[in-house]
């Protein structure tokens, strides 16, 4: 089964969504949450061009590789939360600006 949807639309998409992740990341600098999702909106247009660029060239190995990277990606997503978690229960707040001396 082909699909009638031409691979630039795939790539507009992708790039579109890291654009968006882009200005999250600088636009919005204090809230560690929205840092976190800005990174991983920056894995799914990533992921969205390994999906569109296997799907094109018909091999099946970008499709795999974007297994590792939804693994990572979990994996960063719930370290990161936990690290959030301790840091606003020792501290009271998760701004950055505030976060910025961290003394062992």
């Amino acid at each position: 089964m082909t699909s009638s949807i031409p691979l630039s639309h795939f790539l507009t998409v992708s790039a579109m969504l890291f654009c968006i992740a882009l200005a999250g990341i600088f636009i919005n600098r204090k809230n560690v949450i929205i840092l976190l999702m800005s990174i991983e909106l920056m894995l799914l247009a990533v992921n969205t061009n390994f999906i569109a660029f296997s799907r094109y060239l018909g091999d099946a190995s970008g499709q795999v590789f974007v297994f590792f990277i939804l693994t990572v990606a979990a994996a960063e997503a719930a370290i990161g939360l936990a690290i959030l978690v301790v840091l606003f229960r020792s501290r009271g707040t998760i701004n950055v600006e505030e976060l910025d001396s961290l003394k062992g």
